[in-house]
């Protein structure tokens, strides 16, 4: 197959080194989905008077969730046998460094993580499990965005051969015929789901059901990788000869609770907007009368 047409993609996965330290690009795109996450948190708080000072411990709360849960859903999805098959592999549990994140995985973490963030905070704040849901989901978009850039840098989770004008050699791989950069395919998709529902929340908000944003984004997220995992190469060896991989067995379940979440959404009909209850100053007692006689 003639490649002349293709992107010869051969960049090196590391920004610069300085002495035995390297910077990756991935890491630097996944950290970028974060700041861009803090910067749409604010404007969400500020714009439904939301405290500013939560954003910290949620900032928090949403990296850890997303770096475990990412990590052990790629150990207990996809290479079990290995990682808890002998002490040198769960030892290498601990290594996220050396790659091996699932979406899945980091998604489940960030469920049961604002869950619990919408029980400890959400009373005293007037919000609930689907209006930060709402929000969070927003900014996954985004960063969804930036973490499919990263792995275009590590020329890795690439698909099957291809000769359309756009694919890509992945040279460092030792590739020599194009493939389908469904990196890029990914990352487009998620930008525009950021940006229609970033558009949603800035127009429509008081018109929107609490709960659509959510729905909405599990349907097209994993909507979307359901259907782009049908052009990538198998991720790890089990997956060979399976009419359904692994990242579209697991991308069902998201895809129908988005489905049961806009259902619920429209028929509850709650506003998406937060609703602060009037907190009225208590009366002072007013001052004796005197009476004639």
């Amino acid at each position: 197959m003639t490649t002349f047409l293709a992107i010869h993609w051969n960049v090196s996965p590391f920004l610069f080194h300085i002495g035995n330290f390297g910077l990756r690009w991935y890491s630097l795109l996944f950290l970028s989905g974060f700041v861009i996450g803090w910067y749409l948190f604010r404007w969400f708080f500020r714009r439904e008077q939301i405290p500013e000072g939560l954003m910290d411990t949620l900032l928090v709360v949403l990296l850890v969730a997303t770096i475990v849960g990412a990590r052990l859903g790629h150990c207990i999805f996809y290479q079990p046998d290995y990682y808890f098959g002998s002490w040198k592999g769960f030892w290498e549990i601990f290594k996220t460094w050396e790659g091996g994140l699932a979406s899945h995985g980091g998604a489940i973490a960030l469920l049961l993580a604002m869950w619990w963030f919408a029980r400890k905070y959400g009373k005293r704040h007037d919000f609930d499990f689907l209006w930060i849901m709402d929000r969070l989901c927003i900014a996954v978009a985004f960063a969804g965005c930036m973490i499919r850039l990263g792995n275009l840098f590590n020329s890795e989770i690439y698909g099957d051969v291809t000769a359309l004008p756009w694919g890509f050699v992945f040279e460092r791989n030792g590739e020599t015929v194009a493939k389908h950069p469904t990196q890029l395919y990914e990352a487009f998709s998620y930008l525009l789901l950021g940006f229609f529902l970033v558009w949603r929340y800035a127009k429509k908000l008081d018109a929107t059901p609490r709960g659509f944003f959510f729905g909405a984004f599990l349907i097209g997220c994993f909507g979307m990788r359901f259907l782009i995992e049908f052009i990538k190469e198998p991720q790890v060896g089990f997956e060979q000869g399976m009419a359904l991989n692994m990242g579209q067995i697991l991308s069902i379940p998201f895809v129908i609770a988005g489905i049961c979440i806009l259902i619920y959404a429209y028929r509850r009909n709650v506003p998406a907007r937060a609703v602060h209850a009037q907190k009225q100053a208590p009366k002072k007692p007013s001052a004796p009368v005197a009476h004639s006689i």
